[in-house]
């Protein structure tokens, strides 16, 4: 009998005939799928699938069809698509020819389906419980056959191009087929047992089947999204289920990766749609098409991000290599999410909405894998990629490190001893401590710090919940957490706390201290002692003035607050202010901190020592290599003076300290000598401070010294001193005799400031200015202080508080981000060279010139000489100068000629 006539023939027979006649006619239809023609071989397999297997039992299904059909209809399905891509590339768009061929490819590939789909059916309507084995073929045949027909639908409209129209309607009948048939499979496998005593072919088989529907997820995952919650639904369902049989066989890391894709992808997808709808929609609470898909895509977000935590749950042993993708995910969520700068511009609600989805998910994320020791690692890992590649991941890399510091406090020992404890041994995967690596953190976020990005606070006495800067976000979780930390890991925070006050940003070392001081309240006041000892004695070893110079000022100024009276009695027998060598400690302490009794010992002793260094230095010939301990001796007299309850005596001791140094200021050694440059700051302070004390001709001479370092290129902070010192001078009323050389230059002093473009000099100016006029009597040196239109408007402007024309939010944003690399690399090349600046700081200490006694003698009368010379000429540049000054002035320039000409005597 021909193959026609055999087909014929069946196609008529009953139910019962095919019945008699399965095991004889069944070989040779199989035999008939060799065939090249797509008709019969479609026709045979509906043949077989309709009218052979029913009468099939579940014993019979395996050996007898599934295994030796089904690969043939696999083969059948891969060549119709390569037929179709063959097919659409060879011919043009217009064809009759390929519009028929496609069309009839198509059918062929929905018959399959539809022929796969009634296998399925057949074998769910078995009571029998069902075994992999009985259908093995079946699931693994079905699984390439839908990855081949979504992959093919999800590429249609590449493959397709300009002739998509043609079969839109086939290829729509195809991935309905296909979403049906998958469905019924899933249904299927969900009845299939594997028990404890399973097979390693079994075990095997189910293993391929969730693998193989891992891939066909990353093919649907843009197609349908229904589908894709399903098909991935099983995937964790069967992993769970016979989790004792494939924890050690999964592939976690792919499984837990493309959650993650998946992930991202929707959350992804929900700022897109929130984007065009802030611009479309602006008014929030309206209806529109894109809300729909975003309630959607959300509802996604909220699956994968609790299907993963769920997958973690039970498979955290197993997941030590995808915990860095894991931090990174995270981070990649919070970056898009306000308050990060980087985050798009969306609506509050759809905002609160997609936190309130995926952030509650993912801190259960951070919760589970707390304990976990890769997680740590990968967070706390000395390099994170976030610094330099992805600045917009700093600020979000801080917030988790402070969520985790607010999670450790109800962790058992050994969690804290994980992440309070960096790497110990250099067998040890390198990692820093949990308050290293957020003090790092904190120190990246500059941008986020100057904008500021506002955080929810902690709620407190019932109030509600307000924003909060990142600094306080993170100085109350990070003080929270030390008062719950046990006293093992105390030596730790101590020592990430020193650290941070010794590195150079200065915002970061004021969250340190805000740190530290809270540790020192609520500790003992012995541990707050010791503190201030320790830092004490760290400020002596500094070698000049640097930036751990000044923060550890810092600390030392905030916890003389916290100390008792007692000990600051013993501080001041530990370091007594008596003694010029503890200058250097005193000079920054707040004396108003201190109780009456010690204050008033410490101001006395401090001042005494102060002149005594002062006439020290003058007496030995004002040697430029011994001026800083001068500097250290006027910066603890400024200290003293400072303060409101300064006594009398000590005020007038400083005044006379600062009568005696203003003559030995030569302006030209400003700049060549950084010390000479402190002092003249020093002077300019004391002298706003004590002005009232100050002779005039004093201030006559602080004048015309500023006047000429004006001419040049003055230092910021000397002018910032001496802004100081302008504006005291209106508590003055100045005698007659001298108005005429001190308020002119006074006018003209205003005057040039005023016109400085410097904008740290800026805002001082206008302040300066601003109280000098408040209270001066001479009001005609605040109109000849404004000579131009310019000035005059700066002045009234900021009095009037009316702001210049500032930069949109947006522009100080993007400003604010530019300037971070700027910043970082400030801060990179100070550490790097602390000790070579910190050695730049004191060229007058350098041995380049020897100095003898003589060379000495010789610099100390030619810098008086060199100052009264100036000082003469500023005054004949403003009056004429009386007639016998021209004889005298002749007596030394004869005095000159004769210094230059004299011969030292022979020996």
């Amino acid at each position: 009998m021909s193959q026609a006539t055999l087909l014929e023939e069946v196609i008529h027979w009953s139910e019962e005939t095919c019945r008699q006649e399965l095991k004889s006619v069944l070989p040779k239809l199989v035999w008939h799928l060799h065939s090249d023609k797509q008709d019969e071989l479609i026709r045979v397999l509906k043949i077989i699938t309709e009218m052979f297997i029913p009468h099939m039992s579940v014993v019979e299904l395996e050996t007898e069809c599934f295994s030796k059909v089904l690969p043939k209809v696999v083969k059948m399905f891969n060549d119709l698509v390569e037929e179709i891509s063959s097919q659409v590339g060879g011919m043009p768009s217009q064809n009759s020819e390929l519009r028929a061929c496609l069309r009839n490819s198509l059918q062929v590939m929905v018959q399959i389906l539809e022929a796969l789909s009634g296998c399925v059916r057949h074998v769910c309507s078995f009571k029998e419980t069902l075994m992999l084995e009985t259908i093995r073929s079946l699931p693994f045949c079905i699984l390439k056959v839908l990855k081949d027909t979504f992959q093919h639908c999800k590429e249609s409209e590449a493959v397709y191009s300009d002739r998509l129209s043609l079969v839109t309607d086939l290829l729509q009948a195809l991935f309905k087929e296909a979403y049906s048939l998958q469905k019924s499979l899933l249904e299927l496998l969900d009845r299939i047992a594997l028990g404890s005593a399973a097979s390693e072919q079994e075990v095997s088989d189910i293993l391929a089947v969730i693998h193989s529907l891992l891939e066909i997820c990353s093919v649907i995952s843009n197609l349908d999204i229904a589908l894709h919650a399903n098909t991935w639904k099983f995937i964790i369902r069967q992993s769970v289920k016979y989790q004792a049989l494939l924890e050690e066989q999964l592939h976690h890391g792919d499984i837990v990766s493309c959650l993650c894709d998946d992930l991202l992808a929707s959350f992804h997808t929900c700022l897109e749609l929130a984007e065009q709808m802030k611009q479309s929609v602006p008014q929030e609470n309206v209806q529109c098409p894109e809300l729909k898909l975003f309630q959607k895509t959300t509802k996604m977000c909220r699956f994968f991000a609790n299907t993963l935590v769920h997958y973690v749950k039970e498979f955290r042993a197993f997941l030590a290599k995808s915990c860095g993708y894991f931090h990174h995910v995270y981070l990649q969520i919070l970056s898009k999410l306000p308050p990060s700068l980087w985050a798009p511009a969306i609506s509050s609600a759809h905002s609160s909405e997609l936190s309130s989805t995926v952030l509650v998910a993912m801190d259960a994320l951070i919760a589970q894998l707390l304990p976990f020791r890769p997680f740590a690692e990968a967070v706390l890992a000395e390099k994170q990629p976030v610094a330099d590649s992805a600045p917009e991941l700093s600020f979000p890399h801080c917030l988790l490190l402070t969520n985790i510091t607010g999670k450790l406090s109800s962790q058992p020992e050994e969690v804290l001893r994980l992440w309070c404890e960096g790497s110990r041994f250099p067998e040890d995967t390198p990692k820093l401590s949990v308050f290293q690596a957020l003090f790092l953190s904190f120190r990246a976020c500059s941008p986020e710090r100057a904008a500021p990005a506002l955080v929810p606070g902690v709620m407190v006495n019932g109030q509600a919940q307000s924003a909060v800067s990142l600094h306080r976000h993170v100085c109350v979780q990070l003080s929270a957490f030390a008062a719950a930390l046990p006293a093992v890991h105390f030596p730790q925070l101590e020592r990430s706390l020193l650290e941070v006050v010794l590195q150079p940003d200065t915002q970061t070392a004021l969250l340190a201290t805000d740190v530290w001081c809270f540790m020192a309240r609520y500790g003992t006041a012995e541990l707050c002692l010791h503190h201030v000892v320790l830092a004490a004695h760290l400020i002596k070893a500094c070698p000049g003035e640097c930036y751990q110079l000044s923060h550890l000022a810092m600390l030392v100024r905030r916890m003389m607050f916290l100390m008792t009276p007692q000990h600051q009695a013993e501080m001041a027998e530990k370091f007594p202010p008596g003694l010029a060598e503890n200058l250097g400690v005193w000079r920054h302490v707040l004396f108003r901190a201190l109780s009456p009794d010690v204050g008033k010992r410490a101001e006395r002793d401090v001042v005494s020592v102060a002149g005594a260094v002062v006439t020290g230095w003058l007496e030995k010939g004002c040697r430029l290599g011994e001026l800083q301990t001068v500097n250290v001796a006027l910066s603890a007299s400024l200290a003293v003076v400072r303060c409101e309850t300064a006594g009398p005596e000590s005020v007038s001791t400083v005044s006379r300290m600062v009568t005696r140094l203003w003559p030995r200021m030569c302006v030209s050694q400003v700049r060549a000598y950084p010390p000479v440059q402190c002092t003249l700051r020093l002077l300019f302070s004391l002298s706003a401070i004590s002005v009232q004390s100050v002779d005039s001709h004093i201030i006559c001479q602080a004048l015309t010294c500023l006047s000429s370092l004006l001419s040049q290129k003055c230092p910021d902070d000397v002018v910032l001193a001496a802004l100081d010192f302008l504006s005291s001078l209106g508590k003055l009323f100045i005698p007659p005799e001298i108005q005429s050389q001190v308020l002119p230059k006074l006018s003209s002093l205003f005057s040039i400031l005023l016109a400085n473009e410097s904008w740290i000099i800026h805002q001082h100016i206008l302040e300066a200015f601003s109280r000098f006029a408040e209270v001066t009597n001479h009001e005609e040196v605040i109109s000849q202080s404004l000579t131009s239109e310019h000035s005059k408007n700066k002045v009234v402007n900021f009095l009037s508080k009316i702001a210049h024309a500032a930069e949109t939010a947006e522009e100080r944003i993007e400003r604010l981000k530019s300037e971070k690399t700027v910043f970082d690399r400030h801060n990179a090349r100070q550490e790097n060279d602390s000790m070579e600046s910190t050695a730049d700081l004191e060229p007058c200490s350098k041995r380049s010139r020897q100095e003898t006694s003589e060379e000495e003698e010789y610099e100390k009368y030619l810098q008086t000489a060199e100052s009264a010379l100036k000082t003469l000429c500023t005054l004949t540049e403003q009056t004429a100068p009386p007639q016998w000054v021209t004889p005298r002035l002749l007596d030394l320039q004869a005095l000159i000629t004769q210094i230059n000409t004299a011969r030292p005597p022979k020996s």
